[in-house]
């Protein structure tokens, strides 16, 4: 499997600013595992979209995949009360 290019959307990287710092490792951990396996276990495409979503403790990352660029793109990052509003 090829290891896709990890873009992350100005806005996300900007709410990944604004999470605590004990859960922010972790959360940019798991973005870089992306890059190996977008559809990993645990993921979950939304229904209605052409996205996914990963869970990583309290916070969500939202992202799309695009296999013909074989670019993975993170959309949003968020607490699981309001990454879906």
């Amino acid at each position: 499997m090829a290891r896709y290019k990890l873009l992350i959307k100005v806005s996300a990287a900007k709410e990944i600013e604004g999470i605590p710092k004990r859960d922010r490792q972790r959360v940019i951990n798991r973005i870089t595992k992306l890059a190996d396996d977008p559809r990993c276990a645990g993921c979950e495409k939304l229904s209605g979209q052409e996205r996914y979503r990963v869970r990583q403790g309290r916070y969500r990352i939202l992202y799309t995949i695009n296999d013909e660029e074989v670019i993975v793109v993170v959309v949003k990052v968020a607490h699981r009360r309001e990454v879906y509003r």
